[in-house]
């Protein structure tokens, strides 16, 4: 995917980053700046492979769309072992905030598995605190409130998810620096989705939102199955749901929210292109949709960018967009007074009055 800015002029539409919005789908080593992840590879005597330091953002498919996923995973490893102690933990954390903050977020959900951490700074424990006290000080900092989503991968035993689900559920809050939901993220196609549905349960039993990653990698028959198993109030992604239309009424009947990520589906090669994700699809179904940006870090966009494709590539148009950023402060863990103040914000930026000359975005 070319990282290339190519201006486009349209006449009098709302400045998106003035759009109150939450961002509901980010994780938490993909959030990564470039510049901090070379920062933290000097610092600690690490080389990056070259598609980090001089190719960014990585090509992850080839012409025939095929490794996408392991070249996509061979390099977040590589740049998750550059956060080595508890200073590049807070670093990562509080620069994730800054940034959703400077582009509208008002509500951030950022995803993590304690897991990858717990050996720099003395256990699961001790890593998610850390995440925690970091995202209350940020969110402070920057005036956005911050949750926590503790995920399990499919690529270890479901024994260790149901050890994550019990940590996760010690600090089930909703406010800043509390964790908010439970998930299962990683390769979709591997590790039996039923084998995880007590460690949902025991989220799930505590308060936590059941937020698993589905329907990228795998199509309409694994959502089904997903939410069969695991009862989610919203999917990681979905997007193949558009596979199976009786997919897309049980979501809509059954309020799942979908959290959508355009550029990520296309650098993964799930779609070859842009124009391919079915975004006007699954909401002219009635299903809510939360833009994310999953992993700016190798997909070289964050939330804003997603807004741009929706606006510039998926012609949405400023009630439309605003439904989004309505459907993200909804299908979100923040506290009920903040989704009402967020909502009456929202409707307060698609009644102002849009700008009076042409003005230039950027096609991402």
């Amino acid at each position: 995917m070319s990282s290339a800015h190519h201006p486009v002029t349209h006449p009098g539409f709302r400045q998106l980053d003035t759009l109150p919005k939450a961002h509901l789908h980010l994780h938490f080593t993909g959030s990564l700046r470039i510049s901090t992840l070379a920062d933290l590879a000097d610092r600690h005597g690490i080389r990056l492979p070259h598609a980090l330091r001089q190719e960014w953002p990585p090509q992850l498919t080839s012409s025939a769309q095929t490794r996408g996923w392991f070249r996509f995973q061979r390099l977040y490893d590589a740049a998750r072992h550059c956060i080595r102690d508890e200073s590049d933990m807070r670093r990562v954390l509080r620069e994730a905030v800054q940034d959703d903050a400077d582009e509208g977020s008002c509500w951030l959900e950022l995803q993590i598995d304690p897991t990858s951490y717990a050996p720099y700074v003395g256990g699961l424990t001790p890593a998610l605190e850390i995440v925690l006290d970091e995202a209350r000080l940020a969110a402070h900092s920057h005036r956005i409130g911050v949750g926590i989503i503790v995920a399990a991968s499919r690529m270890r035993h479901p024994l260790e998810a149901r050890t994550l689900a019990r940590l996760a559920a010690r600090y089930a809050g909703q406010d800043s620096g509390s964790v908010v939901g439970f998930g299962l993220s990683n390769d979709e196609r591997r590790g039996d989705t039923g084998d995880f549905a007590a460690a949902f349960r025991i989220a799930r039993n505590a308060g936590l939102a059941s937020v698993p990653h589905g329907g990228e990698l795998m199509g309409a028959e694994a959502v089904h199955r997903t939410l069969d198993l695991l009862s989610p109030a919203r999917l990681g992604h979905g997007i193949r749901s558009v596979e199976d239309p009786r997919l897309l009424e049980r979501l809509a009947e059954q309020n799942v929210a979908l959290e959508v990520c355009p550029q990520s589906n296309v650098a993964l090669g799930v779609f070859e292109e842009s124009t391919d994700v079915p975004l006007r699809t699954v909401m002219d179904a009635g299903v809510r949709v939360a833009l994310g940006a999953d992993d700016p870090l190798l997909f070289g966009g964050r939330l804003n960018s997603q807004y741009h494709l929706a606006r510039e590539v998926h012609q949405l148009n400023d009630d439309q967009l605003a439904r989004l950023a309505r459907e993200s402060v909804e299908a979100s863990r923040a506290p009920d007074g903040t989704r009402r103040a967020l909502i009456n914000d929202i409707d307060s930026w698609l009644h102002s009055p849009a700008a009076l000359g042409p003005g230039v975005l950027h096609d991402r």
